[in-house]
């Protein structure tokens, strides 16, 4: 994902599993994280993590996981810290993917001042952030003690959370309990490459406006920070990056139109100036 903040920073956030870990088509994140850290330097990027729901995934083994991204990253200069206006300090950025899967209370014990292996107000504490999926996710993340909540997909109407409809409520629900809202946008959707089932959910691009209706429903919300999804992830066809037409023996790629290969990074410094200017 790619993340816009109030402070002009750019960020990307990187999905992540613990050492000797991955998805079943990734590479040990362990191996790639120092030269991604060292490349978003040299270009005056950041690099934030989005926790994937690795193996064994639960409380305890997260709490493991986030002391050794900070003992083995956190000193480095592409890594992001964004200032949470509460505490008054700079902090970590962590999504964490598929929250739901942990119970509320578990997620407790480490995200609340009294849990019982509690992160918070110690060199390992940051802003943690829960996926809103359904409706009720609002109330279990905020009893779990995350930081806010953030909506990932990029499909209008597929979820609750990443219905635009939805956006201003869940932004007045945050607020009341001092809890960030992160929604989620994207330039379209499309991954029947990899779900053939899954046609009722393409949004088309639509030459970009699907884009910057997006852009500009989050930004009717006025939240702190956008996230987008995505960046590169070519298989949901939410991909930003430079692009050319591309076709293959079995699939033909939906490329950026009449607006070139630029087309949606373009279109994400536009809107992304227009955040900026209006903090």
């Amino acid at each position: 994902m790619v993340i816009a903040e109030r402070r002009n920073e750019r960020v990307l956030a990187v999905s992540w599993y613990p050492p000797n870990d991955a998805d079943n088509e990734g590479t040990n994140p362990d191996k790639l994280i120092p030269l991604i850290l060292d490349l978003a330097d040299k270009y005056q990027l950041k690099v934030a993590f989005h926790i994937e729901p690795f193996k064994g995934r639960d409380h305890q083994t997260l709490k493991t996981n986030i002391k050794y991204i900070i003992d083995t990253y956190g000193k480095h200069p592409g890594f992001y810290r964004h200032y949470d206006r509460i505490k008054k300090k700079h902090l970590p950025v962590y999504y964490i993917y598929d929250s739901y899967l942990v119970k509320s209370s578990n997620w407790a014990e480490l995200f609340t001042p009294g849990g019982s292996i509690s992160i918070r107000n110690t060199e390992y504490d940051g802003i943690f952030l829960g996926l809103l999926v359904e409706r009720q996710h609002k109330e279990s993340v905020a009893s779990a003690g995350f930081d806010g909540y953030y909506t990932y997909f990029a499909t209008d109407g597929f979820t609750y959370g990443s219905s635009w409809k939805n956006w201003r409520e869940i932004r007045k629900y945050a607020r009341g309990r001092r809890l960030m809202f992160v929604p989620s946008v994207g330039p379209g959707y499309i991954d029947t490459r990899v779900r053939p089932w899954n046609d009722k959910n393409t949004r088309s691009r639509q030459d970009g406006r699907y884009y910057k209706n997006s852009l500009q429903k989050a930004l009717d919300i006025n939240p702190s920070m956008i996230s987008i999804t995505s960046f590169n992830e070519w298989h949901e066809g939410t991909q930003i990056e430079t692009a050319v037409p591309k076709a293959t023996d079995s699939f033909t790629y939906i490329d950026y139109g009449p607006e070139g290969p630029q087309c949606y990074l373009n279109i994400t410094r536009q809107y992304v100036s227009k955040f900026i200017s209006e903090d």
